[in-house]
């Protein structure tokens, strides 16, 4: 008995949804023992990267503020917002330093904000899902955004730390999910 030749879009996928899985499992393990075993090159990168970012949106907002036909207030502020950006994004590149500094604080400004937002959505709305933990997490956002402000060297070593030991246990367990799907995957029939 021959095998079929038609192999269905549901077989194809799961034959590739685990290499992707695996990939990215293996991608992100790789990453956090880089992390883990590398932290000053770690953030020192992250620093650059951070950098790059902010001279890239910086022109963008500039290109945006002379291209676009939006009211001139408007316009104002977003070449305000391109030359701080293109700024603040050279200063990243004076000194390891510098961009791990500006990146703390841009994190930790980013969760003070969140946390604060989410802490009052959820609270003023008695709809929001599972509300309580919303508060809750609002609230350490809004506390962890703080300690980033007020200690951004020390914090930030510490968030390199978590974020490494995170990458490895996501890619462990993605990398478990993977073969899990593999599994599932030879019971699919070749023509669904």
């Amino acid at each position: 008995m021959s095998e079929p030749t038609d192999e269905g879009p549901l077989y194809l996928l799961s034959r590739t949804a685990w290499q992707a899985v695996l990939g990215a499992g293996i991608a992100a393990l790789a990453l956090g023992v880089m992390v883990l075993v590398w932290p000053e090159a770690s953030l020192r990168v992250a620093g650059v990267l951070f950098g790059l970012y902010l001279i890239v949106s910086g022109v963008l907002q500039l290109v945006a503020a002379f291209g676009t036909h939006a009211a001139t207030s408007l316009r104002v502020l977003a070449f305000i917002s391109g030359a701080l950006s293109i700024l603040l994004g050279l200063f990243c590149f004076r000194g390891a330093m510098e961009s791990i500094l500006l990146l703390a604080l841009w994190i930790g400004i980013g969760w003070l904000f969140r946390g604060i937002t989410q802490a009052i959505a959820a609270a003023s709305d008695p709809s929001v899902p599972a509300r309580g933990w919303q508060v809750f997490l609002g609230i350490v956002s809004f506390i962890a955004g703080i300690v980033l402000i007020v200690a951004p060297f020390k914090s930030v070593a510490v968030l390199t730390l978590v974020a490494g030991c995170w990458l490895i246990v996501v890619g462990i367990v993605e990398i478990i999910t993977a073969f899990g799907i593999r599994s599932a995957a030879r019971r699919i029939p070749r023509t669904a």
